[in-house]
C-alpha cells in the first residue's frame, strides 16, 4: 500500500521554504511555515500509530522508520509546530521594539524572510536525519543542520551572536567529520559484504558476524564523540552555551528539544549495530562515563552561571547525561531515559520560549538583570517556575520518576556512579533553584513596569507544559508500545 506521509512532511518544508524566498508578504511567509509544521505533526502522528501497530514503516528504499524513529518524528513535530507559532508573534514583538528590521521596511522583510526560510531548511533536514535508512545519508543530513542552522545562530549580527555562530559550525563540523570517519570505519570492517548497492542500517545488522570486532569498537569511539559533539556531551559541549544564548529562544528550543534527540538516535543506531557485534558492555561503559561527566560539569557550572540561557544550556547537557545513563545502565534505564528525553524535549522548549518572553520585556539575558519577573509578567513567572520544577526532577511530575528508574537501573552493579549523580543533581537543583527564585521574586529593576502580556506568547510553552505533565501520568498505548520497542532493540 502506498502511504505519502512521509513525502508530505518533506515536501511541506520544502515547499514552505520556497514560498518563504519568493513571497514579499509577511503573512504568506508566516502561514507557509505554522502550515508545514501542522502537516509534519499530522503525518508524525500517523507514521507514529503506523508504526506501533504494524512495525517498520518503510515507504521507500531510502527512507524507514522504526520505532525510536517514530519516537524522535514526535519530539520533533510536536516542538517544531510549537517553535513555528512563537516565532510568528516573537518576530512581530521584535520588529516593534525594533530588535530587528532597524535599517528599513526592506531590510526588515528580507531578515523575516530569512529566518523562516532556515527554519523550514532547519526541520526538514532534522526529519531526513532520523528518517533516511543509510548511515551516509544520515550523516549528510546531520551535517545539514548545522549548515541551515548556524545563520540563525548570528541572525541579530551582534559581534557575539556570529563567534557564537562561527564555534557552532567549526565544533559542530569537525565533530560530524570524526563521525563520518566512524561510519566509514564500519563500511571498511563491512567490504565483504558491500557492493554498489546502498549500504543501510538493516544491511549492517543483517551482516553482523562479517564485522571486524575490533574496528566496530574503534568505529563507535569515533561515532560517539562525532554524534555525541552534536548532543552535547562532555567535553565536546563548549559551543552549546554560546549558541544557545545567542539565537533567537524559538531556535534555542529546536536546538535543545529536537536536534538533540536527533542527534542522540543516531548514536543509538550505531549502538544496536555495535552490540551485535562486540556486545553491549563496551557501548554501555561509553554512555556510563560521557554521562557521568555530562552530569557532573553542567551541575557545577549551572551553579555559577549568570547568564539565563546559558543556564538553561547546561541544563540540556545534564539531561542528555542522564538519558546516556539510561541507556548505560540497560533495562528499566532505557525505558525511563526514552521517556526523559521525550519531557526533557517539551519542558526544555516551554522554558526557551519564556526565555524568549524575558528577554523581550527585560531587554537582558543576565541573571542579575532580570528580577521580579512574577509582579512584572505573572503568568510568564508562573510558568517559567512550573517549568524549573519539572525540569529538574521536583516530584511529582515525569522527570523525576524517569531519574529515579535511571538510577535504580544502575545502583546494583555502579553504586559509586549513583551516588555520585544523586550528589551531583542535588547541587544542580540547588544551583537552579538559587537562580530562578532570585528572578522570580526579587525585586524589580527600576524601569520595568508590569505590563499585559501577549496570549500567543504564552500559549506555545504552556501547551508544551500540559502535554508533559499529562504523560507524566498517562502514556498512550501506542507511544508505550514504541518505548517497549526502543527498550528491546537497543
Amino acid at each position: 500500500m502506498y502511504n505519502p506521509e512521509l513525502l508530505f512532511i518533506f515536501f511541506s518544508f520544502f515547499i514552505a521554504a520556497i514560498i518563504c524566498l519568493l513571497s514579499k508578504n509577511r503573512a504568506v511567509i508566516e502561514a507557509s511555515s505554522i502550515i508545514a509544521s501542522f502537516v509534519a505533526l499530522v503525518g508524525s502522528v500517523m507514521i507514529a500509530l503506523q508504526v506501533a501497530h504494524s512495525g517498520e514503516y518503510a515507504p521507500f528504499s531510502l527512507f524507514s522508520v522504526d520505532a525510536l524513529g517514530a519516537i524522535v518524528m514526535l519530539i520533533i513535530a510536536f516542538v517544531g509546530i510549537t517553535a513555528a507559532l512563537y516565532s510568528v508573534k516573537y518576530l512581530q514583538q521584535e520588529t516593534a521594539e525594533h530588535i530587528i528590521g532597524s535599517s528599513g521596511v526592506t531590510h526588515l522583510h528580507s531578515r523575516v524572510r530569512e529566518y523562516f526560510i532556515l527554519f523550514n531548511l532547519f526541520m526538514a533536514t532534522m526529519f531526513l536525519a532520523i528518517t533516511v535508512s543509510s548511515p551516509i545519508f544520515a550523516w549528510i543530513c546531520i551535517e545539514a543542520t548545522t549548515l541551515s542552522s548556524a545563520f540563525l545562530i548570528s541572525f541579530y549580527n551582534k559581534p557575539s551572536a556570529t563567534e557564537g555562530a562561527w564555534k557552532y559550525l567549526i565544533i559542530n563540523s569537525v565533530g560530524i567529520l570524526l563521525g563520518f570517519f566512524g561510519t566509514l570505519l564500519y563500511f571498511s570492517s563491512a567490504n565483504s559484504f558491500i557492493s554498489n548497492g546502498l549500504v543501510t542500517w538493516h544491511l549492517l545488522l543483517a551482516n553482523i558476524t562479517s564485522l571486524d570486532p575490533l574496528i566496530i569498537k574503534v568505529a563507535f569511539i569515533f561515532v560517539f564523540i562525532g554524534y555525541g559533539t552534536k548532543v552535547g556531551f562532555v567535553p565536546m559541549h563548549t559551543w552549546k552555551p554560546d549558541a544557545y544564548s545567542k539565537t533567537p529562544a524559538p531556535i534555542g528550543a529546536l536546538f535543545s528539544g529536537a536536534l538533540l534527540p536527533v542527534a542522540f538516535a543516531v548514536i543509538l543506531k550505531f549502538k544496536m549495530i555495535t552490540d551485535a557485534a562486540v556486545g553491549p558492555s563496551f557501548s554501555q561503559n561509553l554512555f556510563i562515563i560521557f554521562g557521568l561527566l555530562s552530569v557532573a560539569v553542567a551541575s557545577a557550572i549551572i551553579f555559577v552561571s549568570a547568564n539565563y540561557k546559558r543556564l538553561l544550556a547546561y541544563s540540556s547537557i545534564e539531561n542528555a547525561g542522564m538519558m546516556a545513563l539510561g541507556f548505560g545502565f540497560g533495562g528499566i534505564g532505557i525505558f525511563a531515559a526514552m521517556l526523559h528525553m521525550i519531557y526533557h524535549s517539551f519542558i526544555k522548549s516551554a522554558l526557551f520560549f519564556l526565555s524568549g518572553n524575558l528577554l523581550l520585556k527585560y531587554h537582558s539575558t543576565k541573571i542579575a538583570m532580570v528580577r521580579g519577573i512574577i509582579n512584572v509578567i505573572p503568568a510568564t513567572a508562573a510558568l517559567f517556575l512550573a517549568g524549573f520544577l519539572i525540569v529538574t526532577g521536583a516530584p511529582p511530575f515525569g522527570i523525576f520518576f524517569t531519574k529515579i528508574f535511571i538510577l535504580s537501573a544502575g545502583i546494583k552493579q555502579y553504586p559509586l556512579v549513583v551516588i555520585a549523580i544523586i550528589v551531583c543533581m542535588t547541587i544542580l537543583f540547588i544551583g537552579f533553584l538559587k537562580h530562578t527564585t532570585a528572578m522570580v521574586f526579587g525585586p524589580a529593576p527600576d524601569g520595568i513596569k508590569k505590563q499585559q502580556e501577549n496570549i500567543w506568547l504564552l500559549l506555545p510553552p504552556l501547551a508544551l507544559i500540559i502535554l508533559a505533565l499529562c504523560l507524566s501520568f498517562y502514556i498512550p498505548p501506542f507511544l508505550r508500545t514504541l518505548i517497549n520497542y526502543v527498550t528491546m532493540y537497543y
